[in-house]
């Protein structure tokens, strides 16, 4: 059989101009590619611990915006307990804080509940956290996204409100092609909406809370006295569980605190101090934000009003008392809502931020698509990115936007992950109780850590379970089923191509041949496109020489390391992978030039695979005019719906590519 010969292409001009026009427009979206392997795109990517603070912490703070009202609402007549519950707030971000700081400390390159729960319990522990911070974030996306939105609308008619889905549809793909661009992007622009938010509402906490200050001695001792009277008429059991369903209700405070340690990867070295510091003043802000605005309702006495946050009624009744009614007090609490929505929405870029972080530390694990731990040339985990944006949308639409559903959809997996995270942390300092200094204090710690969260998580469970959380519960254990199902895929095509790759581990010697056979760049040329499988890229190659014989004169070898999320923030890996690819790639050439083959390669780096093979070929057209390229596709046996998403097409990419440009490529099917 002769071999195919390269043709012209007539649209070849057109197709050129139309990939052309298409990269110009993506390029004004998310702009221009950065480069994976230079040392300053990591240094400029890596976030300090003020940014951090923002970029991570904000979805913590914002959490006041809800928290609170929904933990003050919950003790119904009983506001007296808001002191125990404001005390309780702020002890509790504290102790979850500095369990948290513990998984910074131990695991330095991120991945927080997810790599903990794996790590020190075990794979399926690490799923279902993995799974639960999945659900996690999207709700992240879209509670910070309502929320912020409930809090402008707070300020418009009743009339109005049917503004308010599309609002939040509007403002979610907006953050989607922020966070497109790259990390920080939308930090750049939040940095003066998250301080305003600080200093707004810092001191309408500080004045409303000094307004009282005569109160404020009477305060315990009259909150003892009540709580007399309500034990003596109810008892303690009733006391107890007023204020437990209370606390555990206002559990969506605490979400976010999560968010540092599972995107430390992402902060500027030293990782750890950086971490530490952003925790510090995550907690603080937030302790002194949740705990204040509680201790707000109580000496204001204030009460839920139909179209507006309780923040709404409470800010309104300090502004009336410092300028009266008028136009004065009706623009600051406009200023001061308006800092608020802009923070949720900070809040909600940290869904954008953190889910895709999970989303690739799982696919490097192989329980969800391998592609989500892939980066765009903006060095930017596009699917996952995508995917957060877009399941956001639909829960929106599918809540109608509800604040009062979304929390506990929320608060639910948020404390999953907490339970299993800080459990996990127990399980380590137990382990190594007599070997390491102080791990006494720790395991104390994360054993207290454990409790108040699985607390929350239960009584959450139980009480709201038929208002929203069997939804939440549904969706998490459908996640889980499909992880599973897509890791028993991977398990078994792995097991069949490492069979595959040992049948020709020993035929493919490492040393170099003395006087290899000289290249004829006018001799028909064939050019095999190799990724990390040893076992297909022989395959590839000896199909190819029963198909065509001898015609091929020249054989190339072609491939690309894909700097993935993982090798990207780590230059050992990067070092590591370029070593791989041309130690594989020599193998090939050696394998040629040992039959008297004159042989070849090629190889570049960079996250979109695709483009990079696009590049290497176009040099090696040049170079060998008479070209054919070939390639292997994995066909299955047990073929499961959809397998095509969980493994790269870039057979295909590459073959509609090169036929563009009028040049053959062969795809040889291979079954496994």
């Amino acid at each position: 059989m002769s071999a195919p010969t390269p043709t012209s292409a007539p649209g070849d001009t057109e197709n050129g101009r139309f990939r052309a026009s298409i990269a110009r427009v993506k390029e004004f979206v998310i702009g221009a590619p950065r480069n994976a392997l230079a040392r300053e795109t990591r240094h400029n990517m890596a976030l300090v611990s003020f940014l951090a603070w923002i970029g991570l912490g904000a979805d913590g703070l914002s959490s006041a915006n809800y928290g609170p009202e929904e933990a003050y609402i919950a003790l119904g007549s009983s506001t007296h307990l808001a002191l125990y519950l404001a005390a309780m707030t702020a002890i509790t971000v504290f102790v979850i804080g500095l369990a948290y700081n513990q998984v910074i400390e131990l695991f330095p390159s991120g991945g927080g509940g997810y790599k903990v729960s794996t790590a020190l319990i075990g794979p399926k522990a690490g799923l279902v956290s993995g799974a639960a911070l999945i659900v996690d974030y999207v709700l992240t996306i879209s509670i910070s996204i309502a929320s912020g939105v409930d809090a402008i609308f707070s300020l418009l008619p009743l009339s109005w409100q049917i503004g308010k889905l599309p609002s939040e549809i509007a403002i979610t793909f907006g953050l989607l092609i922020l966070n497109l661009r790259g990390v920080k992007e939308p930090l750049k622009l939040l940095v003066p909406l998250f301080l305003g938010f600080l200093l707004t509402h810092g001191a309408l906490i500080v004045y409303g809370i000094g307004v009282h200050a005569e109160r404020i001695p009477e305060l315990v001792p009259q909150t003892f006295s009540e709580t007399h009277e309500l034990v003596r008429h109810v008892g303690w059991i009733v006391f107890a569980s007023i204020l437990l369903r209370a606390f555990a209700l206002g559990g969506g405070t605490y979400t976010g605190i999560e968010a540092v340690s599972n995107n430390v990867n992402m902060l500027k070295e030293p990782r750890v101090v950086t971490g530490r510091w952003t925790m510090v003043y995550m907690a603080t802000s937030l302790a002194f934000t949740a705990a204040g605005l509680i201790i707000l309702y109580l000496l204001w006495d204030i009460r839920p009003e139909a179209g507006q946050t309780l923040n709404a009624v409470t800010f309104h009744a300090i502004l009336a008392h410092v300028f009266g009614d008028g136009a004065i007090p009706a623009v600051i609490l406009l200023v001061v809502l308006t800092f608020a929505a802009l923070l949720l929405f900070v809040g909600a870029n940290t869904g954008f931020l953190g889910g895709p972080a999970v989303l690739a530390n799982m696919g490097a694990d192989r329980w969800v698509p391998h592609q989500f731990s892939q980066l765009s040339n903006r060095l930017v985990t596009q699917n996952g990115v995508l995917l957060m944006g877009l399941a956001a949308m639909a829960i929106l639409v599918l809540t109608s936007g509800n604040v009062d559903v979304l929390v506990v959809l929320y608060s639910l997996n948020v404390f999953l992950t907490f339970s299993l995270c800080i459990f996990g942390l127990c399980v380590y300092w137990w382990g190594h109780r007599m070997q390491v200094n102080r791990a006494g204090r720790r395991l104390a710690l994360a054993v207290l850590g454990f409790l108040v969260s699985a607390g929350i998580l239960m009584v959450t469970l139980v009480e709201k379970f038929t208002e929203g959380a069997w939804m939440t519960v549904l969706i998490t254990g459908l996640v889980i089923a499909l992880c599973l199902v897509i890791r028993r895929h991977y398990d078994n095509t792995g097991k069949q191509l490492a069979k595959v790759d040992a049948l020709f581990a020993t035929a493919t010697p490492a040393a170099p041949v003395d006087n290899p056979p000289p290249l004829d760049p006018q001799a028909p040329t064939a050019v095999f496109l190799i990724g990390r499988s040893l076992g297909t890229g022989m395959h590839t190659l000896l199909a190819s020489k029963r198909l065509f014989g001898g015609q091929f004169k020249n054989y190339v070898f072609i491939s690309v390391g894909e700097v993935d999320s993982e090798s990207f923030r780590a230059e050992e890996l990067l070092a590591q992978m370029t070593k791989d690819v041309q130690q594989t790639l020599d193998q090939y050439v050696n394998y040629c030039h040992r039959r008297g083959i004159a042989a070849t390669s090629f190889h570049r780096f960079g996250p979109d695979t695709v483009e990079e093979l696009g590049k290497l070929a176009d040099d090696v057209v040049k170079r060998f005019p008479n070209s054919v390229f070939f390639a292997s596709k994995l066909l299955f046996e047990d073929d499961m719906p959809l397998s095509f998403l969980l493994h790269n097409q870039t057979a295909l990419a590459m073959q509609k590519r090169l036929q563009s440009q009028g040049v053959p490529m062969v795809i040889l099917p291979m079954k496994v």
